[in-house]
């Protein structure tokens, strides 16, 4: 890459956000053109596993998120009665995943990447149009994106514009796209003074909820259960989550009682479940959810978001800043690399929705009576679930090896906070 070559990226969200300042990095010229009319994000949490901080100690950002972050020691699954089906051994999943497990409020990511970028980098009320994905090597082919202030020209285009990409849409018009994962989930950012309890998930039949302290004080829970797509509560949101759980283990009810109605995000859960032909076409780029949309069962959606942004920028372990090569010049190895990846990692999120969203009675309970035998008897088994994914190590970037961090991961909590009304966060 030149100093010089033009980035446009579509969706200021977290995975557009950490491919402008990795793409900056690189020395580009980049504009960020989001839609919304600021960057200020859903009232929600992200968890970040080993493999996402590695991939932001990338461009210098990991140990600053690990430090503002509220570290997940141990905790478990559990079931609506408050049992303890298994138990996460801390200590346990560091050693074996090389870092912790961290949860944080999704302004405070959305923060530090947007603070890597220059100012006017980022422009917020911009919805944005790809009218050319243009043609690498072909200089006279430039791709070209429509905006409210005229037509852009790019060297590269970078498109993360969520579960329901219009970019996706334009270079693959065959594709069904996201098709509704068959579950709804609710979402609660709440002050919970004076409640102490250890960061759980829990299962039930057909519903599952999870609640984690956050470093401010706060609380942040989700959930999530079968529904029909489309319903809604007949009166709020709040007293739906009264009427499913209400009778569930503390903190579940201390938690209610704290929520207001218009504390409560609903939304209807979406996946890719056919996998895109490539993850580029011309100029043009997808990552994150544009990609990729999985359930967040495996909390990897915004994780596997920031592996892509990575990924795209530092696709060579020996890849240096400022690089010659243009981006655009080497998409088809993008694709190569990420589409198997996080098709398996899908794959993977959606088989987890199967089984802890288990809708019959004696289904549920062999569930839970292997999951209970499992952690007693082979406790390092419960970990193998994250083989292959929170291990991941990023393939390069401008100061070499990623950092591994430290500290106490929690590999239960799910990926909630991504930014919108259609989005994939219990």
């Amino acid at each position: 890459m030149t100093a010089a070559e033009r980035v446009i990226v579509i969706g200021g969200g977290i995975g557009g956000l950490t491919a402008a300042a990795a793409l900056r990095l690189r020395g580009a010229r980049v504009t960020v053109l989001e839609r919304a009319p600021s960057l200020e994000p859903v009232g929600a949490a992200i968890s970040l596993s080993p493999n996402a901080l590695r991939a932001l100690d990338v461009i210098g950002l990991g140990d600053d998120i690990r430090a503002l972050s509220a570290w997940q020691g141990d905790g478990g699954l559990r079931t609506p009665s408050g049992r303890w089906l298994a138990r996460a051994d801390a200590a346990a999943a560091a050693e074996r995943f090389g870092g912790p497990l961290v949860l944080l409020h999704r302004a405070t990511l959305v923060d530090r990447l947007a603070g890597l970028l220059p100012s006017g980098a980022v422009r917020t009320g911009a919805p944005a149009r790809l009218t050319d994905p243009g043609v690498p090597g072909d200089p006279g082919r430039p791709a070209r994106v429509e905006t409210p202030d005229g037509e852009l020209e790019g060297d590269l285009v970078v498109a993360a514009d969520g579960i329901h990409s219009a970019v996706r849409g334009a270079l693959f018009p065959g594709h069904p796209g996201a098709v509704y994962s068959g579950f709804t989930t609710w979402r609660v950012l709440v002050p919970l003074p004076g409640v102490a309890f250890p960061s759980h998930e829990t299962w039930g039949r057909g519903a599952i909820w999870g609640t984690h302290p956050l470093k401010d004080g706060r609380v942040y829970a989700y959930a999530a259960a079968v529904a029909p797509s489309g319903e809604r509560a007949p009166d709020d949101e709040r007293a739906e989550l009264l009427r499913r759980y209400g009778d569930w283990h503390s903190p579940v009810p201390e938690v209610l009682a704290a929520v207001r109605p218009e504390d409560v995000l609903r939304h209807d859960v979406h996946h890719i479940a056919e996998p895109l032909p490539a993850f580029h076409l011309g100029r043009v780029a997808l990552v994150g959810d544009a990609a990729h949309a999985m359930p967040p069962t495996l909390g990897q959606g915004g994780n596997q978001a920031v592996e892509d942004a990575i990924t795209l920028a530092f696709p060579r372990p020996d890849m240096p800043s400022c690089a010659d090569a243009p981006v655009a010049d080497g998409l088809s190895g993008y694709t190569a690399v990420r589409l198997p990846r996080t098709t398996a990692v899908a794959r993977r999120a959606v088989r987890t929705a199967r089984l802890n969203l288990m809708t019959g009675r004696v289904g549920t309970v062999v569930r839970d009576a292997g999951l209970a035998a499992l952690s007693k008897a082979a406790p390092s088994l419960f970990l193998r679930g994250f083989d292959g994914v929170a291990d991941w190590r990023p393939p390069g970037g401008p100061s070499g090896a990623a950092g591994d961090g430290s500290g106490a991961p929690r590999m239960l909590a799910a990926d909630h906070g991504r930014r919108g009304p259609e989005e994939n966060t219990p």
